[in-house]
């Protein structure tokens, strides 16, 4: 028994350090995945703040919530399995799903530009009239819409950064990135939308930041309060007044990152079957402008390819634009009143 019992306790430790290896695996492979599915963090991140913008304080935090949740269910609850599946079933089918979404960003963006360019007052007045909760859930809806193409150009990244193996270390890969970068895009989304509202506080205060952050103001030498204490309320004022632009900015920079990510999208899918000439192009006009600047080549190339990418986007969009408003919008309601005609009862 004493010998059956040590071969016992010795299989449980072989099978211990098997798992201890696999999980260190996949913590190793989530952060290559991670790391190369960065690019489209920061256009998720950039693209968020602009959906919290015309709302009240009160609300600003938990419309991030929703959002986030949004993000997790897209990512663990329809990606994640849709990933796995298309990877095993039907891995040819990746890249057109992925170019369909690339091509709604390249579309959203682009009518975000034209209404910017050409506003219609009329439909801002509409938009302006409507319930607020409408209008929230409305924001949120779009938000998460966006949040789906976002992820699943990351889901996609992380699948092809996964070398061949198990299903469940790439099912445990993709759900470590997906919740890790949620948590990073959201959390870093909920402490611009506050920024503002630190500000107040800080400008209101009498104590210095230094004393603020410490565990135990009360340790700090109370002298330093009249030279430090003025500081923070400045800083506190030069956040507040600071952060209208920034918001504006953020949604720029989203507008601008729906573009580029959407024709990244286009332009990659069109190499991958076998339509080489755009991606080349746009890549040897950005080698050449980096090369002009070899201090800061890397970023001048990454730029430069970025902004060929959002030209190709905005084109897109455009052409987009009038088929979805006079072609396929038409087309849905034209579907959704037959089929309310003929779903009403007869009297």
């Amino acid at each position: 028994m004493s010998i059956g019992l040590i071969a016992l306790l010795d299989d449980i430790a072989a099978i211990a350090k098997v798992a201890a290896a696999s999980l260190d695996d996949v913590a190793a492979q989530a952060a290559k995945a991670g790391a190369k599915a960065a690019g489209v963090v920061i256009d998720d991140a950039a693209v968020t703040p602009r959906y919290v913008t015309g709302f009240s304080a009160a609300r600003e935090l938990p419309i991030v919530g929703r959002i986030a949740l949004g993000s997790l269910k897209n990512k663990l609850i329809y990606l994640l399995p849709l990933a796995l599946i298309l990877s095993f079933f039907a891995p040819w089918a990746i890249t057109p799903l992925l170019m369909m979404g690339g091509a709604y960003l390249c579309y959203e963006g682009s009518e975000k530009v034209f209404g910017a360019l050409f506003p219609h007052g009329a439909h801002e007045h509409e938009r302006a009239t409507q319930i607020a909760g409408n209008v929230e859930d409305e924001k949120v809806s779009s938000a998460i819409k966006t949040d789906f193409i976002l992820s699943a150009e990351i889901m996609a990244i992380t699948l092809a950064s996964i070398p061949v193996g198990s299903t469940w270390m790439q099912a445990a890969v993709l759900a470590i990135v997906g919740i890790g970068i949620t948590a990073l895009v959201y959390g870093g989304v909920a402490l611009i939308v506050k920024a503002d509202d630190m500000g107040v506080a800080l400008a209101r205060t009498d104590r210095p930041l230094s004393r603020l952050l410490r565990r135990d103001p009360e340790s700090a030498p109370l002298h330093t309060d009249r030279l430090l204490a003025p500081l923070t309320r400045a800083f506190g004022r030069g956040l507040v007044k600071a952060m209208p632009g920034l918001l504006k900015t953020l949604a720029i920079v989203g507008t601008a990152a729906m573009v580029w990510v959407g024709g990244g999208i286009i332009v990659h899918g069109l190499e991958g079957y076998g339509f080489t000439g755009l991606g080349h192009a746009i890549h040897a006009i950005a080698v050449a402008a980096g090369h002009t600047v070899p201090s800061i080549g890397g970023a001048v190339e990454w730029l430069v390819s970025a902004a060929a990418s959002g030209l190709v986007g905005l084109i897109l969009g455009a052409i987009l634009i009038p088929i979805v408003h006079f072609v396929a919008v038409p087309l849905l309601r034209a579907l959704r009143g037959g089929g309310r005609k003929a779903g009403k009862p007869t009297v």
